[in-house]
């Protein structure tokens, strides 16, 4: 395995204390919530303003129950619907793992339709206001799975090629989380920062939201010709894997808001 690059053991649990144990996947969560918490108080704030900093403080625990329950819902439903029938009380076993990026989006933005007509706020203006600093929990996120050494890439000789410990076959892979965390984060909030720090694309209600939908569809699309598809599931009709079916359809929402953003414009 000459020219193999290590994979870098590191404890997918950061501290343990007895039974209470904080694990990089759950921290990546919490941080990746504070820190966009504290970045849309800025924004909704921002020319033209769509609510109020106090109104996003109450919101935070609305986008909280949207990422866990759609999160866990969308893997239950998108990946393993037999398994779940059959053993309905483990659907509930959250921290067995099991999460759905596309799930957790659909239940934020469920959430988020709830909170905006319960208080009097615009939906698209809010939900732009969201999306600026979403890609940062992505990046997060990625990297705990690097981390816990799950979701790696397909066979590889590459020149950085990684053997995972937890692949049973242990072969050299690509390191698809790195490239996901690269794309899905860091590329997508800077693209996402440089148009929402522009007045003139936070007044088109609608536009920054469907640039994230987009984004990340393409972003999580590319990421999956890298990645080893779920062994339950293995390639789809067309060679194609759930993660990029299922981005279709967001890549679709996210082009038509922005080609009707326009029309909406605050005024």
């Amino acid at each position: 395995m000459l020219g193999i690059v290590p994979f870098p053991l590191i404890d997918p649990v950061l501290v343990e204390i007895g039974p209470f144990a904080i694990r990089w996947y759950a921290l990546a969560y919490i941080v990746g919530l504070v820190i966009a918490w504290r970045v849309v108080r800025r924004l909704v704030a921002a020319t033209p303003p769509c609510a109020t900093p106090e109104q996003v403080d109450d919101f935070l625990t609305w986008a909280v129950v949207g990422v866990i329950l759609g999160g866990r819902l969308g893997y239950v439903l998108f990946y393993l619907p037999g398994y779940y029938l059959q053993h309905p009380l483990e659907a509930l076993m959250v921290w067995k793992g099991g999460m759905s990026f596309h799930g957790g989006m659909l239940g934020v933005i469920a959430a988020t339709l709830w909170f905006c007509r319960w208080r009097g706020i615009d939906f698209f203006a809010f939900v732009d206001r969201v999306a600026v600093p979403t890609p940062i929990g992505l990046f997060l996120g990625r990297l705990a799975n690097f981390i816990n050494a799950e979701l790696w890439g397909r066979p590889w000789d590459g020149p950085w090629a990684m053997v995972f410990p937890t692949d049973s076959d242990q072969v050299p892979r690509h390191p698809s989380q790195l490239y996901q965390a690269g794309l899905e984060g860091l590329a997508l909030l800077a693209v996402m920062a440089w148009f929402g720090r522009q007045e003139r694309y936070r007044a088109r209600r609608g536009f920054l939201g469907g640039l994230f939908l987009a984004g990340y569809a393409v972003a999580r699309m590319i990421g999956e010709l890298f990645r080893q598809p779920d062994a339950f599931l293995g390639f789809l009709p067309g060679g194609l894997t759930m993660g990029q079916v299922l981005s279709l359809p967001m890549l679709a929402v996210g082009l038509w808001a922005i080609a009707t953003s326009r029309a909406r414009s605050a005024r």
